[in-house]
């Protein structure tokens, strides 16, 4: 294997190792997670569906051939953290250093969204 996919398995494995993990907190009903989601107004059933979204969105991440389409999902997913952070008063630094990272692997990852972001 070379450099080159090394690189693209280890960022593709940290990335969703961040998804992957706040998921898991909202499917089990983490109680540190339901706290989280009570201080932003939602219920235990909210929760556990944002954390399908988020699992469903990572997963198509993580896959070469929907990547794309994980990166979009995982991206809005992220927009809307961090819309929900600053209507609370909360902190938006976390969500978006994860936005920039994913954003920044997605298109080291798909020269499509090289090609179309970076016009290269």
């Amino acid at each position: 294997m070379n450099t080159k996919k090394i690189t693209y398995w280890v960022l593709t494995g940290l990335v969703s190792f961040v998804f992957i993990g706040s998921s898991i907190g909202k499917l089990t009903a983490n109680p540190e997670a339901i706290k989280m989601g009570a201080e932003f107004g939602l219920d235990a059933k909210a929760y556990f569906a944002l954390g399908l979204i988020e699992l469903v969105s990572v997963l198509l991440f993580i896959l070469p051939r929907t990547g794309v389409i994980g990166t979009l999902l995982l991206a809005a997913y992220m927009g809307g953290a961090i819309a929900t952070h600053l209507e609370h008063g909360q902190s938006v630094v976390a969500p978006c250093v994860i936005q920039a990272v994913l954003w920044m692997v997605a298109v080291y990852r798909f020269p499509e969204l090289r090609t179309r972001i970076l016009n290269k």
